[in-house]
Order: structure tokens, then C-alpha cells, then sequence
């Protein structure tokens, strides 16, 4: 499954439960200026290569600053899912890992894990 960039509008229907259709969502947020985000791109589209029935998406922060507060996460990169169907979407946020990949920040296990334990 590709991973495809999400606009802040489309984010906004998403958080604001109103899609309605049934799904699972996985969306990394990441800054042009991280090179963490950019060394875990091929990895992160590996694993959504591995989860057809995910919708995978990467959202730059920097086309709307207040989504780590409304989310309720801190940094980039992170990996947020979140469950549509109802008026109001199930959202939970991948934990920073106790040990941090030096070049990606998050292991391909780590997202995998979050996926599996998630869904």
C-alpha cells in the first residue's frame, strides 16, 4: 500500500471523526529539516507495504504547527493511528522508544509492534 501525503483538511476530517467509513489510519508527521523523518521514509513505506488494509500517510508539521498539540505528541518523527467509523475517532500515539535508532528514531519492530498491539 503507498503511503501518500495528507493535507491539513483532509487530517481535519480524520481527527474530527468525520469520515465515516471504517478504517485504520497510520500517519507519521515529519519536518523537511528532520533527518531522522527522511532516513525513516523507506522503512516506514516497507512496513505499509506489509498491512494492505492500512491507510498509511506522512504529514509535514510545518502545514499546521498546532497538530503536536492537538495530538498530543512532541517531536518528529512520530507515528500516530487512528481508528475512523464513529463521531469520535480512537487515537493513540507510538511511544518514543526506550532505545532510539541513531539514523531513523523508531525501528521497523517498533512500528510493526505498535500496528499489531493497535489494531
Amino acid at each position: 500500500m503507498p503511503v501518500n501525503r495528507i493535507s491539513p483538511g483532509a487530517l481535519n476530517k480524520i481527527i474530527e471523526g468525520q469520515l465515516r467509513a471504517k478504517t485504520t489510519c497510520i500517519i507519521k508527521f515529519y519536518s523537511n529539516g528532520c533527518h531522522l523523518c527522511h532516513n525513516l521514509k523507506e522503512y516506514y513505506e516497507g512496513v505499509a507495504d506489509d498491512y494492505p488494509e492500512v491507510h498509511f500517510f506522512a504529514f509535514n508539521v510545518g502545514d499546521d504547527p498546532s497538530v503536536e498539540k492537538r495530538l498530543k505528541f512532541s517531536g518528529v518523527p512520530s507515528i500516530v493511528m487512528i481508528k475512523t467509523g464513529t463521531s469520535t475517532p480512537k487515537i493513540r500515539s507510538l511511544a518514543d522508544p526506550e532505545d532510539p535508532n541513531k539514523e531513523t528514531w523508531f525501528r521497523v519492530s517498533d512500528i510493526k509492534n505498535f500496528i499489531e498491539k493497535e489494531k
